[in-house]
């Protein structure tokens, strides 16, 4: 389910060239399932029609604070009002400077004076413009005043400057204002979060692998940034897009991910083991490409140590979650790998069932925390599974800093 559905959002729209980008981002929102209502200023109708705008939100566009239409009804105040969030897409430097001083003097500008919603700015713009001194202390005021900005992307701009100017891309944009409208209830906290598989090489262009595409621990990665935690994901080789506002770290073989999530262990609060990594390595990796034998080939397979207890040992305050991706004694296997490798939570899965396995957007979970507890899911979309999980992360820190205030008392 879409986090936009049931959401009204209003929609500024000013005077730029990207204005046309706001076409297709009312167009995702609404697909989301969200209530749109665009309001555009008189520079922003020389760019794209009001008339476009209404088709697409299938709702009334505004463009003057004081049309006698939506004064019958105190229109701007009624769009403040009734917003859950508020986005200007594109913001131009001119609507920044505005709203940093508190001006107020079209639709766009006294919308957002008077609501008490989120609101989120899209800037777009020059590169020489966006790098201003002035804009530069407005955006500045503005994010000290709790506003969110969409930092644009880097490329060729319309005016034929090339770096940082172009809006963000609409599915971008959709995906902060999911995080705007999520509850932030990880804040302040840091995960590590592993996914997708490992390669372990047979020769130079052959390797031993397995089926994870990493779908799940992407979903956890995004969903945790969503709710406003601090990301890096270790990925394996993994053709899925980096989620948004995540630090995606690329590995390849068994031994440099569990590397990395060493040397990146540390810095986390909450590590989110996801990956499925090689439990065996070919022994001897060939230094050139082996030749076809009709005798077949025998493998000499290594056993590749386990670094979570060495991890568990020195975890301190940190909350650790593994995943069990098991074929049979589904239960027994899981509660098992819970134990051995001192897990507060393990997540676990029977991937012969349908909708269960690898590379589908499902999952069929039943979760297990450190007091053995078993607690099954029906099948739900992985990005579904991922916040189940995170709501548990949220409950294991709840029940640790009870825990410190129960001791602190005593």
């Amino acid at each position: 389910m879409s986090r936009l559905k049931g959401k009204k959002i209003v929609l500024g729209v000013t005077g730029g060239i990207a204005a046309y980008k706001a076409a297709e981002l009312v167009r995702l929102m609404v697909t989301a399932g969200a209530s749109v209502r665009v309001m555009m200023t008189r520079n922003a109708r020389e760019f794209i029609t009001p008339l476009t705008m209404q088709t697409l939100s299938q709702n009334p566009v505004a463009t003057d604070t004081f049309s006698l239409v939506e004064e019958s009804q105190i229109g701007h105040i009624r769009l403040a009002d009734e917003a859950d969030a508020v986005l200007i897409a594109p913001a131009t430097a001119n609507v920044l400077a505005k709203a940093a001083a508190g001006i107020a003097d079209d639709i766009v500008t006294t919308v957002l004076l008077a609501t008490r919603a989120p609101v989120a700015f899209a800037p777009a713009m020059n590169v020489n413009m966006y790098a201003h001194p002035a804009v530069v202390e407005n955006l500045a005021r503005l994010r000290s005043r709790g506003v969110a900005i969409i930092e644009p992307g880097e490329g060729v701009l319309a005016c034929g400057w090339e770096g940082k100017g172009r809006l963000a891309e609409p599915a971008v944009i959709v995906e902060h204002l999911e995080r705007i409208l999520a509850p932030q209830d990880l804040a302040g906290e840091r995960l590590v979060v592993t996914a997708g598989p490992t390669q372990e090489p047979i020769d130079p262009v052959r390797f031993v692998s397995n089926r994870s595409s990493g779908k799940m621990g992407f979903a956890i990665a995004r969903a945790a940034w969503r709710r406003g935690a601090e990301v890096r994901l270790v990925s394996g080789p993994s053709p899925l897009a980096t989620p948004v506002g995540v630090e995606r770290i690329d590995t390849v073989s068994a031994a440099e991910m569990l590397d990395t999530t060493s040397r990146n262990f540390p810095w986390c609060t909450a590590l989110v083991m996801a990956a499925a990594i090689a439990d065996f390595r070919p022994a001897e990796p060939a230094l050139q490409k082996v030749k076809k034998d009709e005798a077949g080939l025998t493998l000499r397979m290594a056993g590749i140590a386990d670094e979570m207890p060495r991890l568990a040992a020195k975890k301190g305050e940190r909350i650790l979650v593994g995943f069990a991706a098991e074929t049979e004694n589904l239960e027994t296997n899981a509660l098992d790998k819970l134990k051995r490798k001192r897990l507060d939570l393990i997540v676990a899965n029977d991937v012969t069932q349908e909708g269960a396995g690898f590379s589908v957007d499902t999952n069929i979970v039943t979760l297990i925390g450190a007091d053995g507890r078993m607690e099954p899911y029906p099948k739900m979309s992985k990005d579904e599974v991922a916040d189940v999980v995170l709501n548990r992360v949220v409950a294991i820190r709840s029940g640790k800093a009870r825990t410190r205030e129960d001791e602190a008392a005593r």
